[in-house]
């Protein structure tokens, strides 16, 4: 017989909630890194408003619907309560797979807790100066961004999701639920009582990632999941109850249902440690296990272009690449839609090696009915190499290796192309960020007009003059 006893609360939970709430974030470069963070990512929000498959899904959910006081979605002229806005944001940054990047046991993308953290404080913000209280600043979004950051990233360093066939959108929903509720002024019970209904609550399949199934709504997930984190925080603010052994209850908890038995581990402490390490998108919207390998083919490709040979000349690739590749995009047979080919190695080594680029628009139909993609993906095979998937988990290292090596039809081998890091590595930084701010500057020009891009531009780029800024002032800055 089970006891009712009320037991305590899981030191998961408790150590989250915490860190939310009382952690003093004293790092100049988690600083720095959150707001390149948050440029790059509203910038890949903005881009994905040329996609009608992307912009059919904002909006309120009633059409007409507006807000008094609501968030407002960047690029548009909507204005939403903050739950459907967390929806329409991290829809939008998560679209392209061009945001940033974390790489462990779990993978995922932290800036996906944007949606939610932009769209609580844009709110929170708007109400507060309606009633004559000061208004949250950027500063507040960019420690929300490094805690949500640390949240999800310390998770996913030994504890694998995907091997359970639970989605990282999980952690997403974690991390957002722990800093929302910090920004709404939830009392440590209330913020405890939140927590344990993200954990309680259903968490999504992988089988959207994968094929045969793989499809769009891995372009939604995150925003489902910042949506459904700014629910739960507000109905705890409502005083709804909370479940302290949702992980370890026997049988009906999270890891006895959702983890095979086995309980959370941990590699370190909360800090500030995610934010500094994490990985940028820079030149290419390509699941980030492959980046490298984009990196080789583009080399590659001007190697073939400067000995007067093309794709065409190729008769077989090999990819030495690390396991975490081999797990998750590693695919052969008909790619049905953008979200397959994205997903595939072999698709985003061959358009470099056709085209000699990768961009968004190369994984729409159009451009996939080229045959000679699916011809030369046939002739690309893939291996693990050991010393890359050893160097890929190494806390000091974190590489995500691929390197190519191409034969051709006259039997010539090429030089194989080795790339370790990619350039929005950490190891890369100085190389990296002047191209992620001519990235931001791109995505601001295929959205605003040059007025209105300088201001953004302006506010954004000098660290003191954005922390400064009121979040309703800053996102004020985005409507079109």
């Amino acid at each position: 017989m089970s006891s009712a006893a009320h037991p305590e609360w899981d030191q998961v939970m408790v150590d989250i909630v915490d860190y939310a709430r009382e952690y003093q974030i004293t790092s100049p470069l988690a600083y720095d890194t959150a707001r390149n963070c948050l440029i790059d990512t509203l910038g890949c929000g903005l881009e994905a408003l040329k996609f009608p498959a992307c912009t059919k899904l904002l909006g309120p959910i009633l059409p007409g619907t507006v807000v008094p006081n609501g968030a407002k979605v960047p690029g548009t002229q909507f204005q939403l309560d903050p739950v459907q806005a967390a929806f329409n944001i991290g829809a939008m940054v998560r679209w392209l797979d061009f945001n940033d990047t974390w790489l462990a046991a779990e993978w995922g993308h932290p800036s996906d807790n944007l949606g939610a953290i932009l769209a609580t404080a844009d709110w929170l913000s708007r109400s507060a100066v309606a009633v004559g209280k000061p208004p949250l600043t950027m500063h507040d979004v960019l420690t929300a961004m490094i805690k949500a950051h640390e949240i999800q990233g310390c998770i996913a360093l030994e504890n694998s999701f995907n091997k359970v066939g639970l989605d990282h959108v999980v952690l997403v929903k974690v991390a957002s639920t722990a800093v929302v509720s910090s920004m709404l002024g939830l009392s440590r019970q209330e913020a405890l009582n939140a927590m344990s209904l993200a954990w309680v609550d259903g968490q999504s399949l992988r089988t959207y990632r994968h094929a045969p199934n793989t499809g769009s709504r891995k372009s939604w997930a995150a925003g489902d999941a910042t949506s459904r984190a700014v629910h739960l925080a507000l109905m705890a603010k409502t005083g709804e109850m909370g479940y302290p052994s949702a992980l370890s209850a026997p049988t009906w908890g999270f890891y006895d249902v959702l983890f095979k038995g086995q309980a959370f581990s941990f590699q370190r402490p909360y800090g500030s440690y995610v934010m500094e390490n994490i990985l940028f998108k820079i030149s290419f919207p390509a699941e980030f296990h492959s980046q490298t390998a984009v990196e080789c083919a583009m080399d590659i490709h001007q190697k073939l272009a400067l000995a007067g040979k093309t794709s065409d000349d190729i008769q077989k690739i090999t990819i030495r690449t690390h396991e975490a590749c081999l797990r998750i995009i590693d695919k052969t047979g008909p790619l049905n839609n953008p979200a397959d080919r994205d997903h595939c190695i072999q698709y985003m080594v061959a358009v470099p090696l056709i085209f000699g680029r990768l961009t968004a628009a190369d994984y729409e139909d159009d451009i996939a009915a080229d045959p000679r993609i699916d011809a030369l993906r046939a002739k690309i095979t893939c291996i693990e190499d050991p010393e890359f998937t050893a160097s890929y988990h190494n806390p000091q290292e974190r590489s995500i290796a691929n390197a190519l090596t191409v034969e051709l039809n006259d039997g010539s081998v090429l030089d194989e192309v080795v790339n370790l890091y990619p350039i929005g590595h950490k190891r890369r930084r100085d190389q990296g960020i002047p191209l992620l701010e001519v990235k931001f500057r791109s995505h601001l020009a295929g959205r605003y007009p040059a007025r209105q891009q300088q201001r953004i531009i302006e506010a954004s780029l000098d660290q003191e003059t954005l922390e400064r800024m009121p979040v309703h002032e800053y996102m004020d800055l985005y409507v079109i």
